[in-house]
């Protein structure tokens, strides 16, 4: 009897446990695929890692102070930045002076490494003068302008014209910049259209007839520009030129072996001769021996010998030129200059300590002789250097002077005896003048 009631609850507890059974069988088996699908997919994500490229490093923590700013491109007008409200006024108060109004990218480093540094001062009809002065010098330049109303203007030309056209030169130059206090220069307006145009020098500059008028009845500041020019010079020596006067070729180089061989001596002087040269010599000269030969024809002449001998006539031409050219190819002092001259006015290498031009000689006329008789005055010794030497193109002639420079000179002269009178008492009181050794002391080397 029992079969009949417990044999179909034994079936059914058994058909139970086979569901439970197949359940658990299919979860499990559910739980092994998920379990493996899991370990694939790791596996396949590390290798996609490991394949795919590093990322770069992220760079290192920047320094302020050391960071190099990327460099500016040099402006195309390089005096735009010149405020004419911010020049420093002269000792009358009647000129404003810019220093370093606009300085080329090599002008600091060549003025700290060179001891030679060539100044000059011009008009800006005369600054086309200084493209030939500059193919014959390799040193540092420093160049005063002075500018009245608009011409300014075609002064910003001419230095944007040289940035872009003429970059080698502009590198070492240093431009600074006079004007008066009573008419400054006009800063505004564009850039003449010349000042893009590489393949001609710039024309001469075109200026307004309230300009050129203003310019005719008022002096030239020769020595406020030349102060201006030679103290803006970072070498010891300072060689002082007029924009029209060209040096000879290789001189920087020259006089700067000439210095690191000479003898000491605080007070020499050493003069460069100074020739005119005729307008129908082609080519410069390009030694002493080819200048000879042109001043034994008569194409070449002592500076300034037919309008005012006594400019350069201590310097003993005639002794300069007795070698023939027939000597060392080095600098070196050809002669002492023993009889010097009231009017002497040479081109000279000199230490940035002599002193300095008298301001108040304005146009022309007396304002280089002064300055020299100062230093004849002080105890400095001339020496005159060869085989350089320094050209001005044209025989010149007193007819050719203008009658406006004959009246400045005229008014310089009266000005001049005033100044005889100072120096005359300020040197006799000076002990230490009476009593100073001459400057030649042979055996002290250096410069």
């Amino acid at each position: 009897m029992w079969r009949f009631f417990y044999r179909p609850m034994a079936n059914q507890l058994k058909n139970q446990l086979w569901n439970w059974r197949c359940k658990c069988s299919v979860v499990s088996v559910a739980a092994v695929l998920l379990v493996l699908y899991n370990a694939a997919a790791h596996v396949w994500l590390q290798r996609d890692a490991a394949c795919a490229p590093a990322p770069p490093p992220p760079p290192p923590p920047s320094c302020e102070p050391c960071a190099q700013p990327p460099r500016a491109a040099p402006p195309a007008d390089p005096l735009a930045a010149l405020d004419m409200r911010l020049g420093r006024w002269d000792g009358a108060r009647a000129y404003r002076l810019f220093d370093y109004a606009a300085v080329g990218s090599r002008y600091a480093s060549l003025g700290g490494s060179r001891r030679v540094c060539l100044a000059t001062q011009s008009s800006v009809e005369r600054l086309h003068e200084l493209l030939a002065l500059a193919a014959h010098w390799s040193g540092p330049l420093s160049v005063a302008v002075f500018v009245t109303g608009d011409e300014l203007r075609a002064l910003r030309g001419f230095a944007a014209w040289l940035l872009r056209c003429r970059p080698a030169v502009w590198a070492r130059l240093a431009l600074h910049v006079g004007t008066p206090g009573a008419r400054p220069g006009a800063a505004g307006g564009a850039l003449p259209g010349w000042a893009r145009d590489c393949a001609q020098p710039p024309p001469a500059p075109r200026r307004r007839a309230d300009t050129v008028a203003w310019r005719a009845t008022h002096p030239y500041p020769q020595n406020h520009l030349r102060n201006l020019a030679r103290k803006n010079c970072h070498g010891s020596h300072v060689l002082l030129l007029d924009i029209d006067v060209v040096p000879s070729r290789g001189l920087a180089p020259a006089l700067e072996r000439f210095l690191r061989a000479a003898p000491r001596c605080p007070l020499c002087v050493y003069v460069v001769p100074t020739y005119e040269l005729d307008r129908r010599v082609r080519a410069f000269p390009s030694d002493k021996a080819e200048l000879i030969r042109l001043s034994r024809k008569k194409l070449a002449i002592p500076f300034h010998r037919k309008i005012f001998i006594y400019n350069q006539y201590a310097s003993n031409f005639s002794l300069w030129e007795a070698s023939g050219g027939n000597e060392s190819a080095e600098t070196h002092v050809s002669h002492n200059v023993t009889n010097f001259e009231l009017f002497y006015e040479p081109f000279y290498l000199a230490p940035d300590s002599v002193p300095a031009h008298d301001e108040r000689f304005l146009g022309y006329g007396f304002t280089r002789n002064s300055q020299v008789y100062e230093m004849f005055l002080y105890g400095y010794q001339f020496q005159v250097l060869s085989p350089v030497f320094t050209i001005h193109w044209g025989l010149q002639e007193r007819r050719a002077r203008p009658l406006w420079r004959e009246k400045q000179n005229e008014k310089n002269r009266k000005q001049f005896e005033t100044f005889k009178r100072e120096l005359f008492a300020r040197y006799r009181k000076d002990p230490l003048h009476l009593l100073r050794r001459p400057p030649q002391q042979p055996g002290k080397k250096g410069a």
